[in-house]
């Protein structure tokens, strides 16, 4: 497995940032959000003080174990105690996609849409708070949107693949996930592995990752920290893609999760082996 560093790069604007756009390319630009009210506003002393009453979701690893708790939120917590117990020190709990502005609309008033590119959907932005040694598993976001992830607070390690890579990296059929390991890839349980090609940075505060769409991505917190995710499709062929997979990965893998549990993880694992050994032989 071979990871190279991405590029930052400051002064963009949707002339210059057109080129990676066109050949999806990630990049992190340096001064995206710099004027921001959030980059400064958004302490955790403020989301404590302002909206600690608020009910969030929290997950913790067991998120993608099957049985009862597959894709499942272990428990609701205030968001207070929730940031309490992210600052104590190291644990798995994370929050993500969670849509805080619906509850505090005030919020919208602390960013903005940036204008480097078009389609930028106004709907779906998207909170992520982590705990530090909180990982994120492998996956690509299913509506298969270009995303903008803007560090608030904390910083975090990330690994991008492209969606070429997705044999080689076990993909488990009828989701956006693999289980494999980034850290330590076993490449004679996992031989595809060897011919993966990817990027990874360290994002820091006032940073934003562009993620092209279908690009697979691993997050590590490696410190207690959030971001803000915004969403942008210019292509209408490519949100009709993306509803498609909503509804069938949905259906499909939760439906076979709840029947059949562990032997339906088992079963995408053999599956995600066999595309994977036929990529291999190729």
């Amino acid at each position: 497995m071979e990871l190279k560093e991405i590029i930052r790069l400051s002064g963009l604007n949707s002339s210059t940032f057109k080129p990676f756009l066109e050949n999806r390319d990630p990049i992190v630009f340096t001064d995206l959000i710099a004027n921001w009210p959030a980059a400064e506003k958004w302490t955790p002393d403020f989301f404590k003080s302002e909206h600690g009453q608020l009910d969030v979701p929290v997950y913790s690893s067991n998120y993608s174990k099957p049985g009862k708790t597959y894709m499942v939120a272990d428990k609701t917590m205030k968001l207070r105690d929730f940031i309490e117990t992210l600052e104590s020190g190291p644990t798995d709990l994370r929050m993500f996609l969670f849509n805080i502005f619906r509850h505090a609309p005030e919020l919208c008033n602390d960013y903005q849409q940036p204008n480097i590119m078009p389609g930028f959907i106004n709907s779906f932005p998207f909170m992520f708070f982590g705990g530090e040694g909180s990982k994120v598993a492998l996956h690509y976001d299913i509506d298969l949107s270009h995303v903008f992830l803007n560090q608030i607070h904390g910083r975090k390690r990330v690994v991008l693949f492209s969606p070429e890579q997705t044999k080689n990296i076990y993909r488990h059929p009828y989701t956006v996930a693999s289980y494999i390991d980034i850290n330590n890839p076993d490449y004679e349980q996992f031989p595809a592995l060897k011919k993966v090609k990817g990027h990874e940075v360290m994002l820091n505060p006032g940073e934003t990752l562009f993620i092209p769409s279908g690009f697979w991505h691993y997050i590590e917190y490696t410190d207690f920290g959030y971001s803000i995710s915004l969403r942008a499709n210019e292509s209408y062929i490519r949100r009709a893609k993306g509803l498609y997979r909503i509804a069938t990965h949905f259906i499909v893998d939760k439906g076979m999760n709840k029947l059949m549990g562990a032997k339906w993880r088992e079963m995408k694992s053999n599956m995600a082996r066999k595309r994977a050994e036929e990529a291999v032989e190729v």
